[in-house]
């Protein structure tokens, strides 16, 4: 393991991290259950959930790890994570699955399966939010995904995409309180119908505030205790300051830069021990909100360069020994990482419409660089405004090779907002989590609620509506793809197929909404997002400011070369009929016959990523079909329905759930991610690929993801640096909205595979994420050993 940091404390840190074996802790669910055995049916659902809240941070374990100077953990200790029984109550077989499988496995002792099965799964099977939801849905809804036209987010994990403002700096949670006993005396019980509810959701909120100040007073005691016990002066000083940053938060606002740090990761505990919120909660902005803590400690000579760098570093150690929950089935192909998408902004603008690049900014580039963790992700959000020097120093970075950091076009962000009804001020603070996904920062709840699968309706429409992989009539009836004369009847055919499985996923995840909303409210970061309390409504039930879902358009590329494929071979060229193409497709374009076919399909015909308006016609009028189906549905909270074009590894899954493609994409293999072209069809350099991607209206979605792949050499020296750089601004020129770099060649990766304990620490950028490439499946690691090594030549 190779030791990176800027000293032995944070070494040591960074190994521990990186060298413990991720497993399960029960302790949560053990205390879940007892609170809610205790309070359930005496008090409001805010209420039981901001009660069981308590018992938690009042009862859990807590842990302060040799060296460490920001505390708290959901577990305890590095790699400890906990079950959510609540959301999803696993079975027996899923937690010896967990612990047995070869990646993203869980360590399970005998002891926790003994309270699963005695304590957790007696109280929780027919509780859990899961079952509320299968139980729920249509059996077309069901059929639907468990075909893999779509999945659902919401399934095993809780509301998430959710980002910290500037607000909690400003204010502590005895502040926040106040604010409540505000909104609570202003009740209006003579006129309000919701007054009761309202009630309910303030006094959870309240008690929340209770539950997060007693972890905080807890961490002050227990670094009192082990600073009485402490012989080394310089440990016992740190302690004893630990002690004091816990005082102060998270009851007040910190004072100083290491307060603002504590008191972040405090707030990041709180929410993702709540709710297990699909991808864990972000700080946005990091280097926007420590910079005025930073200015004034280096003014007060309380603070200076390099101790604030380690203080980063330690945070940055303390994201990486937080693994995403455990995920089964369904749930754990769309996502199959440790990851969980914690991401730091750097850079963009300020709300005032100024440069943001600070003197954190540059720190938080320097840490990443050093620390060469998978967690937090770490982003840079590049302006008009952004000096050349900070796009350099991040391009030298992400040429290391690792994906980090991903690179967003922040005048694309705020139009993004601003298309979505967001204030000009709101926009100026919002920008991406997750992997690109586009909010207003500590103001909006925008819930991702799964992936939409538009390959796979492509061959559904084919087969007349029928599934060939699952065998059962998913779809409408419109024709088998022999019967249609011309090319406008079969893609008129697919946009009713998918506006009908639209419907059918909308459907559902609205009734999911409500689920949550009724069963599963979020009092705690419902304190932390603007206008929850002053609306008395609860987070999960539209209680924020602007209240947005989300669905995940699919294998753009995959559907783009498919369509284009037919059009030009069967009804434009006639090189061969549409029966001989389904007949090929069928044999997986094996035999004689069948690889005429392929090699026409596959090397012949016009293709997304090369600026050819064949293709990228195509890939317009897809993208536009699909975004308008979906974009201003109404959302059970009050908000409205958007997409956006991103996979994680749903486009493994996805691919694993279809026969071969008319595009000469092989049966069961990936299709496309993000909008990134399809493996080996873009053959122009990546400034055509840049090209093709900008025709699509990325300004109408909520983010876009595009992977380009280089050799070390293509980017190396200055010549290297400054194509990079060209390259980035160019495509933000044309309103793209991401772009993200894998600078690795094939050969490193075959041999990787080949020998995966030799290449241990080897890192690739995913999707949205970067990740070990030794935790990803084969078929991942296939999908991105083959994506096209661009050069500027």
């Amino acid at each position: 393991m190779e030791l990176r940091g800027m000293n032995d404390r944070i070494k040591k840190l960074r190994l521990q991290s990186e060298e413990t074996t991720p497993h399960i802790f029960m302790e949560r669910a053990m205390l879940m259950t007892d609170a809610y055995k205790k309070y359930e049916g005496e008090v409001s659902i805010p209420e039981l959930r901001a009660l069981s809240m308590k018992e938690i941070f009042s009862r859990k374990t807590i842990t302060i790890e040799d060296g460490e100077l920001i505390v708290g953990d959901k577990g305890a200790g590095p790699q400890s994570t906990p079950t959510f029984p609540e959301l999803c109550c696993h079975t027996l077989e899923d937690m010896k699955v967990m612990n047995d499988r070869e990646l993203i496995c869980f360590k399970v002792s005998d002891q926790d399966l003994k309270q699963q099965e005695e304590v957790i799964i007696p109280f929780w099977e027919k509780r859990s939010i899961r079952h509320k939801i299968i139980n729920s849905m249509s059996q077309e809804w069901r059929d639907c995904y468990e075909a893999g036209i779509f999945t659902e987010f919401m399934e095993q994990r809780g509301p998430g995409h959710t980002v910290g403002s500037e607000k909690i700096y400003a204010k502590g949670f005895l502040d926040y309180q106040n604010d409540i006993k505000k909104a609570l005396d202003s009740i209006d019980y003579l006129n309000d119908p919701e007054a009761i509810e309202k009630r309910d959701e303030l006094r959870g909120m309240s008690i929340m505030c209770d539950a997060i100040m007693i972890l905080g007073e807890r961490y002050a005691k227990l670094a009192r205790e082990m600073a009485e016990k402490e012989t080394d002066p310089a440990r016992k000083e740190e302690l004893l300051q630990i002690a004091a940053n816990c005082d102060v938060v998270p009851a007040h606002k910190p004072q100083t830069y290491w307060q603002a740090i504590q008191m972040y990761w405090f707030v990041h505990l709180g929410v993702t021990t709540e709710l297990n919120p699909w991808d864990a909660y972000s700080p946005g902005r990091l280097d926007q909100h420590l910079n005025p803590f930073y200015e004034a400690d280096i003014e007060a000579g309380r603070l200076d360069k390099t101790k604030a760098k380690e203080l980063l570093e330690c945070l940055w150690v303390k994201f990486n020994n937080q693994p995403a929950p455990p995920k089964v089935g369904i749930t754990l192909k769309e996502s199959s990482t440790y990851t969980d998408f914690a991401n730091i902004n750097t850079g963009g603008i300020t709300a005032d419409g100024e440069d943001g690049v600070n003197d954190v900014s540059y720190l938080i580039l320097d840490v990443m660089d050093e620390m060469k963790l998978l967690q937090p992700s770490s982003n840079v959000q590049i302006s008009k405004k952004t000096p050349m020097k900070f796009l350099k120093r991040a391009c030298e970075i992400s040429r290391k090779g690792w994906g980090q950091p991903a690179f967003y076009n922040t005048e694309a962000i705020i139009q993004e907002l601003l298309n979505a009804g967001k204030s000009i001020e709101d926009a100026r603070r919002g920008g991406t989590s997750g992997c690109v996904e586009t909010g207003a920062f500590g103001r909006e709840a925008y819930i991702l609620q799964g992936y939409f699968n538009l390959p796979k309706i492509l061959e559904i429409t084919m087969h007349n509506g029928f599934d060939p992989v699952g065998g059962k009539q998913l779809g409408l009836k419109l024709g088998n793809a022999e019967d249609f004369k011309t090319y406008d009847e079969l893609f008129d055919a697919y946009k009713k197929q998918i506006e009908y499985f639209a419907d059918i996923k909308v459907k559902g995840s609205n009734m999911i909404t409500r689920i949550y909303a009724k069963y599963m409210p979020a009092p705690f970061l419902s304190i932390i997002t603007d206008d929850c309390i002053s609306s008395g409504k609860d987070y999960n039930a539209g209680g924020a400011r602007y209240n947005t879902n989300y669905l995940q358009g699919v294998g753009i590329g995959t559907i783009t070369d498919s369509l284009a494929a037919i059009k030009y071979n069967v009804y434009d060229e006639k090189k061969f009929t549409m029966a001989e193409l389904m007949r090929a497709m069928d044999a997986n374009f094996e035999g004689e016959e069948n690889a005429l076919i392929y090699n026409l399909v596959s090397r012949k015909t016009p293709k997304y990523g090369n600026d050819d308006d064949y293709a990228d016609s195509i890939m317009k009028e897809v993208f536009t079909f699909y975004k308008d189906t979906i974009t201003g549905r109404p959302n059970m909270r009050n908000g409205q329905w958007r997409i956006n074009m991103l996979p994680t590894t749903c486009h493994v899954y996805f691919g694993e759930v279809m026969l071969a493609s008319p595009n000469g994409r092989k049966a069961h293999k990936p299709v496309s991610e993000g909008i990134s072209p399809e493996k080996a069809a873009d053959v122009h350099g990546p400034t055509s690929v840049i090209r093709s991607a900008s025709k699509m209206d990325h300004l109408s979605t909520g983010g876009t993801l595009l992977n380009q792949k280089f050799t070390p050499a293509v980017v190396a020296g200055e010549e290297g640096l400054t194509n990079m750089a060209n390259l980035i601004r160019s495509y933000f020129n044309m309103d793209g909205h991401h772009i993200q770099f894998n600078v690795i060649d094939r050969e490193t990766l075959i041999k990787a595979q080949q020998n995966p304990a030799e290449y241990r620490d080897l890192i690739v950028r995913v999707a949205g994420y970067s990740d070990h490439f030794r935790n990803l499946s084969k078929e991942l690691q296939d999908e991105i050993i083959n994506r096209t090594e661009q050069s500027f030549d």
